[in-house]
């Protein structure tokens, strides 16, 4: 399968809802999205990412260049979901070596890692984040992924929300495998031909 796969599907209402990894041909489209919210246009999704070298200039500017060299060079940082052309949802997923270390199962080889949601309000409770995480799967497959590894929080966790939330993954056929600090839950599901998450 192609990295520049594209994933069309039925929203759960309203229009359909195109998902498409990020690379050079669609940054515009994510620069646009990331600088139209404000928490996105600060962090730019590199708060997993950054080495030591980057961490010596660690501002906003810079994590947008830090992360504009990476798709320049080819390496896979997440999906954008589209509606009518219009970006309306983000999700970060990539190889784990690609990130900091995020506590994950070592036992585990060729692992691809979900750090990251973000779904426009209006967009919310549609079931975009379930059709990330399939596409996500998806994705990682087509990339020589075995596993997706995961590392959601509690409802009533007070930070981390972003990563997403416990019974999301559970729903997606995920499994704990082991806590990660006090509030990551560190979950896995392996890659497979229908990664459906059934």
């Amino acid at each position: 399968m192609s990295p520049n796969l594209v994933a069309t599907l039925p929203s759960v209402d309203g229009p359909g809802v195109e998902i498409r990894p990020v690379d050079q041909t669609n940054w515009g489209d994510f620069e646009t999205f990331f600088e139209s919210v404000g928490i996105l246009n600060s962090c730019w999704c590199m708060a997993w990412r950054m080495t030591k070298q980057e961490l010596k200039t660690n501002t906003s500017a810079c994590r947008r260049t830090f992360l504009a060299e990476r798709v320049q060079s080819g390496v896979p940082i997440g999906l954008l979901a589209y509606t009518d052309g219009r970006p309306v949802a983000w999700c970060s997923v990539g190889p784990r070596p690609t990130h900091r270390r995020l506590g994950g199962d070592d036992e585990l080889d060729q692992v691809w890692s979900i750090t990251c949601f973000y779904v426009v309000r209006q967009f919310r409770g549609r079931g975009l984040v379930r059709r990330l995480i399939e596409r996500a799967g998806e994705y990682a497959l087509s990339q020589g992924a075995e596993h997706l590894e995961a590392y959601p929080v509690d409802p009533d966790s007070p930070s981390y929300r972003f990563m997403g939330l416990v019974s999301t993954f559970e729903k997606a056929g995920f499994r704990h495998v082991k806590d990660a600090g006090a509030r990551r839950h560190v979950m896995v599901r392996r890659c497979q031909l229908d990664d459906s998450g059934a």
